[in-house]
């Protein structure tokens, strides 16, 4: 009896040894794991398809064909690349400034590749590919009469923009502009045309083809330099940094492919951008 209770008090002091290796091994395993990718990647592989908002405001940056009402387009054509060079299918919603980011922070998109600029509140919202595919500024466009010459000159005067647009605070703190917001460009522009504001404000890549090849703004004219001239990265939701980790290593294939290059001279988008030249040359012997 006495050497049962000795046998018995034996296990009962070795068990939590026994227990407390046994953890240690399960957590050195689940550290030696590998990690997870992200949701967001998983859900491409899984269904085949990346659903990518564009913006689609107009111009030879993006646009609908009204022949046959698709879109076409720098965005539009970036986003086809991507889904190639993922090898999935592609679907692509439109988004506005004033929605782009609640459209895929709520998972109805899965990147954005939608005329938006890197800056720090917006780094600070969600995930990014950090190699830019594009460097763009923001301009003004005004009747050709006007006396507006330059930024300052907007200083207590209304314009128009977009919601949302990150030309907002650098217009209206640094010039003193008194900002209208709309939707889109294509309802600040109109807005602009029925004399609601004495400029609109957008992206320089907007305006200049607009002012430069549209016989419907033959009376208009760009304000510049450009304003707070900026990366334009892929967006994805905040943390998916499996996703933006394989976006990035496919935009430096274009890079270092020249396909970039190839595809803003193929759609004819003019003043051509220094940046591109200077990112080819960055990444073509990588």
């Amino acid at each position: 009896m006495r050497n049962s209770l000795r046998s018995s008090a034996s296990l009962t002091r070795s068990f939590p040894r026994a227990m407390i290796a046994a953890l240690a091994g399960a957590t050195a395993l689940l550290g030696t794991a590998p990690a997870q990718a992200d949701a967001t990647l998983d859900k491409i592989k899984s269904r085949n398809k990346i659903v990518v908002g564009v913006m689609l405001s107009g111009g030879p940056f993006g646009s609908i064909d009204p022949s046959t009402q698709k879109p076409v387009g720098w965005n539009f054509e970036l986003a086809q690349k991507l889904a190639q060079d993922l090898g999935v299918e592609l679907e692509t919603v439109q988004v506005q400034p004033s929605n782009r980011v609640q459209l895929l922070q709520q998972g109805k998109v899965d990147v954005l590749i939608a005329s938006m600029e890197w800056n720090t509140e917006r780094g600070e919202l969600l995930s990014f590919a950090p190699t830019p595919f594009y460097r763009v500024g923001g301009v003004a466009i005004v009747s050709a009469d006007s006396s507006i010459r330059r930024w300052e000159d907007l200083r207590g005067k209304e314009i128009c923009i977009s919601q949302g647009s990150s030309y907002i605070k650098p217009v209206s703190t640094e010039y003193g502009a008194i900002p209208k917001g709309f939707k889109g460009a294509p309802e600040s522009l109109l807005a602009l045309r029925g004399g609601n504001c004495v400029a609109a404000v957008h992206d320089a890549t907007l305006l200049n083809p607009l002012v430069a090849g549209n016989p419907e703004w033959k009376n208009y004219r760009t304000i510049t330099p450009e304003l707070i001239p900026g990366n334009s990265v892929v967006w994805a939701r905040k943390g998916e940094q499996d996703t933006v980790a394989a976006i990035d290593r496919i935009i430096q294939g274009w890079h270092k492919s020249g396909w970039l290059i190839t595809t803003e001279k193929k759609l004819n988008i003019t003043p051509a951008s220094p940046a591109l030249p200077e990112l080819h040359n960055k990444y073509k012997n990588g």
